[in-house]
């Protein structure tokens, strides 16, 4: 049997579930642990400036790779700062594992007053899929596994464990075969297929519809359904909208896509949802990014055929005429089956699909135009935002950070692949691109890195510099610089006609750039971002391309405005007219 501290078991564990890294800032309580971690390559530490940082970072290995990482923090304000990046976790059904130490046993759990005393378990438990204190650390094995189980069986998430000081450096003799469970001894591998009787009645509504509608979610990204999707779109000739966790399920330039992400994508899919009348979801909780002030898109109206792992998203807050409770690909395969001896459907012979097309060309042209704005001293969103995607390198990989620098990156910034664009819509933290993109550099260190966001949004977490800097991450930041919390000060001038403490005037984004050894250039013209980013990328440094724009409302800004409305003044009759 051999002797280990819970720390150097926990290493074990980790390594059997494949988990690449671990982030976090070093602690006293954490020695043991860190210990463990610097003896070993199999899981690799990478050390940050903010615990926050962590589980963002930890939550984009899944949504870059559907691996597992981990985020470490310290008792008391360690864990205390973790809660912040777990929301992020939380929100976006993102599975990781967080790791807490807290005061031995003799003085936690009910905690006697000590320095940095917390109840972090009381803390990460809205955050959680599940969470437990790790009091003996024989039972170390057993709750890990189960922390894997808990996060990744049905609706997916982030879990914790919180880990005693004592606890975590205490030697153990652990049973000859302890580390050699497989993850498929104690967890399910594969998602649950659909029942035949459901498969049924969705393939007989499909079969008569004349204006299908697929909606994407992050859950065909999670269970690699992006063919089966592609080919159920086709077989329909169906229009399809990706929700800002499925960027990628279907190109930007395939004649079934009609915008990304709901209502932030303009006419196209509104129209899309008001004239459909069988709607396709998979994978899809249909959160606020698919509702306007009356309520969600997916009205009562509609027949809904509604594919999801979990339970709890079935008929919430769209009500549905078909349900499965299933893994998104076994799904999909399923009802491509049973549609593969019918005939074609209506909808490829009425020029449904034709005509939501026609509106979202429509809409790029718009875009466009504004596109071709070159006027000074500052540049338009929309010139900046399509100069950017002209300069992306084949092959690179974006986040799409800040408020509404990300409406004008979602609509100009081409996709032909999931796993690389990348959105934060569950809780919108501002600050995530920069430990996102981090993450994604680690993961795909042959790629190129971009980090697009608003001057507000980098403040937030520009201190990471310093860690992509002493981890060799070159990734660049490139930010909407309108020097202020424009969406904010647009707010309270329409809403209220005033303006207060919405200026970020005065900042150099560039030379703290320099100030942390990393590459920084301010950019004025659309025409100078191509070559100031093959100047960053050239450089090998993490890079920051300070480019000042002046803030211009995005065509959805009023839409996006009236989602709000929804549980608030939805049931109160709207003011009239003048």
């Amino acid at each position: 049997m051999p002797r280990l501290t819970a720390a150097q078991a926990l290493v074990r564990l980790l390594a059997i579930e494949q988990v690449p890294f671990a982030f976090g800032i070093v602690g006293g309580k954490l020695a043991p642990l860190m210990h463990a971690l610097s003896q070993q390559e199999a899981v690799r530490f990478v050390g940050v400036r903010h615990e926050a940082t962590a589980p963002m970072m930890a939550a984009a290995v899944h949504a870059g790779s559907g691996r597992m990482a981990v985020a470490l923090g310290e008792m008391g304000p360690g864990g205390l700062n973790l809660a912040s990046g777990m929301g992020v976790a939380f929100n976006n059904n993102l599975p990781l594992l967080a790791i807490t130490t807290n005061q031995h046993r003799a003085a936690a759990y009910p905690h006697s007053g000590m320095f940095m005393d917390l109840d972090t378990q009381a803390v990460f438990a809205p955050l959680t899929r599940w969470n437990a204190v790790v009091h003996d650390p024989r039972r170390l094995p057993e709750l890990v596994r189960r922390a894997f189980r808990e996060a990744l069986s049905g609706r997916p998430g982030p879990v914790h464990l919180d880990i005693p000081q004592d606890v975590l450096s205490a030697a153990t003799d652990y049973p000859d075969d302890e580390f050699e469970l497989p993850p498929s001894r104690y967890r399910a591998v594969l998602g649950p297929r659909p029942a035949a009787e459901s498969v049924a009645q969705a393939a007989a509504l499909l079969r008569g519809a004349q204006r299908p509608l697929v909606v994407a979610g992050g859950g065909v990204v999670a269970s690699g359904a992006v063919e089966a999707l592609r080919a159920i779109a086709e077989r329909l000739g169906a229009p399809v909208v990706p929700t800002q966790m499925a960027l990628g399920v279907i190109a930007s330039d395939s004649p079934h896509f009609i915008g990304h992400g709901g209502l932030i994508a303009g006419e196209a899919i509104r129209c899309a949802f008001e004239q459909a009348d069988v709607v396709l979801s998979v994978g899809c909780r249909f959160s606020s990014w698919m509702w306007d002030a009356r309520g969600p898109f997916a009205r009562r109206s509609h027949r809904t055929i509604s594919i999801n792992i979990d339970p709890c998203a079935l008929g919430h807050p769209a009500l549905h005429e078909v349900a499965m409770q299933a893994d998104a690909r076994p799904a999909l395969e399923d009802l491509l089956a049973a549609l593969a001896t019918a005939p074609p459907t209506n909808a490829q012979a009425s020029g449904w699909l034709a005509g939501i097309r026609e509106l979202r060309a429509h809409y790029e042209e718009g875009l466009n135009a504004m596109a071709r704005d070159t006027s000074e001293p500052t540049m338009h969103p929309a010139a900046l935002a399509k100069a950017i995607a002209d300069a992306l390198p084949a092959g690179a990989l974006a986040v799409f950070d800040g408020g509404h620098t990300t409406f004008w990156s979602n609509d100009f910034t081409p996709v032909d692949a999931v796993r690389t664009r990348f959105h934060e819509p569950g809780m919108s933290h501002l600050g995530f691109g920069l430990p996102y993109a981090m993450s994604l550099q680690l993961q795909q260190p042959d790629k190129a890195v971009l980090n697009i966001t608003g001057d507000g949004s980098f403040g937030f977490t520009l201190n990471e510099l310093d860690t992509a800097r002493r981890a060799g991450l070159p990734v660049v930041s490139i930010i909407h610089n309108n020097a202020a919390w424009g969406i904010i000060r647009q707010g309270q001038k329409a809403q209220l006609g005033f303006e207060f403490a919405t200026g970020l005037e005065g900042t150099d984004y560039a030379a703290i750039a320099r100030g942390f050894g990393c590459f920084g250039e301010t950019v004025t013209r659309a025409d100078e971002v191509g070559p100031a980013l093959a100047r960053a990328l050239a450089s090998g440094l993490p890079s920051v391309l300070d480019c000042r724009t002046r803030f211009v409302p995005h065509p959805a800004a009023p839409a996006f405005g009236s989602m709000n409305r929804f549980g608030f003044e939805a049931f109160m009759p709207l003011p009239a007219p003048g």
